[in-house]
């Protein structure tokens, strides 16, 4: 057996921390002071007609409440009342039915708040830095961070302060993240890789240098981008929104429809009934409910999704992660950590480990991606030596077509490293012989899930290179999540077959494709979308740029290439990819939350239908179905009205929070919300609103 010489101890596996303490964190940032004194001012300003209009549910209640305060002013404004102290009635009602309004307003602007605090504490991480700005001649001078635009180049060390978003070109340094991610371990910025070459401006500099490339202008940045996400003081519908809005018009228009109708009925059975008490009735009658807090239904939802560490460029992006059936993951930082190390040298043939290490330099010594440099470093501790002029020799980068990089050296000799199949195709180009003792290291090496790397000179192969790669902690438990909410998960990697099935089983993915190409990955994300399927994409590389745009909804990692990250629908700044069972979980709560209200409030409005019918036409002998025996017509109209008034800060906590999602079938998801919502929709205004007919009748009211 052929010695392998470890060079390097394996990297050790980055803890990540689990979500809840991350979330609380995040949540320790957050200065919750003053929201609620602003919400309630903030309820106030939203009372204009401008912005009341943009709801046409809420909208006609806001209407209704200045027709009774109307006629609460002048009782004979629609003409002659019989009933006694009209005003106090009249006043009452107009009084609960701006209420109504306020408190719907008050849900949406506490909302709003909860994402302006979010804003401020990511707001404080920014401050007005001095930068070391780099001219093209070499010369340094300070200026401030304002003045940065996209392209320039600037200069940091240990304690500076990244003034903008960035992408490194020069150096190798750690970097404190914690201002954005929470996380205390410091990462390693250096150039030359996509998982590890870009920076976030706000962040600092703990050790060594670096020269970074800024990729943001000001006000363009990623947290930029954040507080602009989470501080949206005007709510943007989502397609699902929208359907549902104009659905609720609809049933609106009909409720109006029908309480027009009423007059003519009640007056030819002898029972009129008052304009007051009519547009009491089409108040009741309107699903004010889920109408109400629809628009703090869908801004919690994107709060919560920045208290993930998530910006999503909108919230369709957000709500289509609600319908994903397939995730295509690249592997590559995404499910591992990226940074493919040497691990040893396994010569074959014969060959010595120091003959390897010699030729795996001379390979390697103009590769500057990670794994290049760590084959130099490896070759080296072996005792590996350059001995050529550097100056005379040609460095051959690596391609996704050829799958080989190395140097023609000064002498007219050729070292190449890269696929093992490639290196093959070049020594049998060359008339070398390959022995099958290649093809024996080859495997046993996939089948560790390492990644093998042929090295030769000329058309002599003189060994392998083992490249270790780790797969990020808890991947496994959190794919089978997503199979348990119905997404199925496929990794894409360059990896022979052999490398990517050993990864594929300990990450514990559905299904894998292996030596792939960007365009493969772009195939494959059309292939599912011809069967239907929505399709998310992962990824955190340049070559991952066209899948991202291709998919339904790109999520692109933190660390990866300002490229993908333009790319994508989604940027998650842990560049963690199983949060996006995280950012599934809060699509489908923000759809299961609307569908909850919707049947909640369809049902209240039987239940209050039951309630104010039979009262109201006392001459048609209608009190059999006055099942909740309420005392008069003034208390029906007062305690439904009131308990319309009353439900929705009720269940501001559930619209804010989303109701719990369960990775139940959809027709299993259905009956259980038809039992629990439908049926307690039923329930509760009966018990509800009998409790205020009662409290009216002992104060005098009715």
């Amino acid at each position: 057996m052929n010695p392998v010489a470890t060079t390097s101890k394996p990297p050790k596996p980055q803890r990540l921390h689990p979500y809840d303490r991350r979330y609380a964190r995040k949540k320790a940032k957050v200065n919750t002071k003053g929201i609620y004194p602003g919400a309630i001012k903030d309820a106030f300003f939203k009372l204009n007609p401008k912005h009341a209009v943009k709801n046409p549910v809420m909208f006609l209640v806001w209407v209704s409440t200045l027709v009774t305060l109307a006629v609460t002013i002048e009782p004979e404004l629609f003409g002659p009342v019989s009933s006694q102290n009209p005003r106090l009635l009249n006043g009452l009602m107009a009084l609960v039915l701006f209420l109504t309004v306020w408190f719907t307003n008050f849900a949406e602007a506490l909302a709003q708040a909860r994402g302006k605090a979010q804003a401020d504490a990511l707001r404080s991480t920014k401050s007005e830095t001095i930068a070391k700005k780099l001219f093209s001649d070499g010369t340094i001078a300070e200026v401030s961070s304002s003045s940065l635009r996209r392209g320039d180049t600037v200069y940091l060390s240990a304690g500076d302060i990244i003034p903008a978003d960035g992408e490194v070109i020069m150096g190798a340094a750690s970097v404190d993240e914690s201002a954005i991610t929470g996380e205390s371990a410091p990462v390693l910025k250096e150039t030359g890789s996509d998982v590890s070459s870009s920076v976030i401006g706000g962040t600092r500099i703990i050790s060594d240098e670096l020269i970074v490339r800024i990729t943001a202008d000001p006000g363009k940045g990623f947290i930029d981008r954040m507080i602009a996400l989470v501080e949206k003081t005007e709510h943007s519908k989502t397609a699902n929104e929208i359907v549902l809005t104009v659905l609720l018009a609809a049933l609106s228009l009909i409720f109006l429809l029908v309480v027009a109708t009423i007059p003519p009925f009640a007056n030819y059975i002898g029972s009129p009934v008052s304009v007051p008490i009519l547009v009491a009735l089409l108040v009741v009658l309107l699903p004010k409910t889920v109408g109400g807090l629809l628009a703090a239904i869908g801004i919690a939802a994107m709060d919560r999704v920045a208290q993930f560490n998530i910006i999503a460029t909108s919230e369709r992006a957000i709500e289509n992660c609600g319908d994903v059936n397939t995730l295509v993951l690249d592997k590559t930082g995404t499910i591992t950590f990226g940074n493919r190390l040497a691990e040893g040298f396994i010569p074959i043939d014969g060959r010595s480990l120091e003959q390897i290490a010699s030729v795996a330099l001379a390979a390697s010594v103009f590769d500057e991606t990670p794994e290049g440099k760590s084959i130099v470093r490896a070759s080296q501790k072996l005792g590996a030596k350059i001995d050529f002029d550097l100056n005379k020799a040609e460095g051959i980068e690596f391609s996704a077509r050829t799958r080989i990089s190395g140097t023609n050296l000064p002498n007219g000799r050729q070292a190449r490293k890269g696929a093992v199949d490639a290196i093959k195709g070049f020594v049998r180009s060359r008339n070398g012989h390959v022995s099958s003792q290649l093809d024996t290291v080859y495997e046993m090496i996939s089948q560790q899930g390492g990644t093998p790397l042929a090295v030769c000179l000329d058309n002599e192969i003189y060994g392998v290179i083992y490249l270790k790669d780790i797969v990020k902690p808890g991947m496994r438990d959190r794919f089978e999540q997503l199979r348990r909410i119905g997404v199925r998960s496929i990794m894409v990697t360059g990896d022979n077959h052999i490398t990517a099935g050993a990864i594929a089983k300990e990450a514990g993915v559905d299904n894998f494709i292996a030596q792939a190409t960007p365009e493969d990955k772009v195939a494959i994300i059309q292939q599912e979308q011809t069967q239907g399927k929505i399709v998310a994409m992962t990824g955190d590389g340049t070559n991952d740029a066209p899948a991202l745009m291709q998919a339904d909804v790109g999520v692109a990692m933190n660390t990866g290439t300002p490229t993908a990250k333009e790319a994508a629908d989604i940027v998650d700044l842990d560049s963690d990819p199983t949060k996006f069972v995280d950012i599934v979980t809060i699509a489908k709560q923000l759809l299961i939350t609307r569908a909850a209200l919707t049947i909640f409030s369809i049902t209240n409005d039987l239940a209050k239908y039951f309630a104010i019918i039979p009262v109201l036409f006392t001459a048609a002998n209608l009190q059999g179905l006055n099942i909740m025996r309420l005392t008069s017509t003034n208390s029906a109209v007062l305690s439904t009205l009131i308990y319309d008034a009353l439900i929705i800060p009720a269940l501001i906590p559930l619209a804010l929070k989303g109701v719990k999602f369960r990775p139940l079938e959809s027709q299993q998801l259905l009956q259980r919300h038809i039992l629990l919502y439908g049926l307690g929709g039923i329930i509760v205004p009966f018990f509800g609103i009998k409790i205020i007919d009662l409290v009216i009748t002992v104060v005098g009211l009715a």
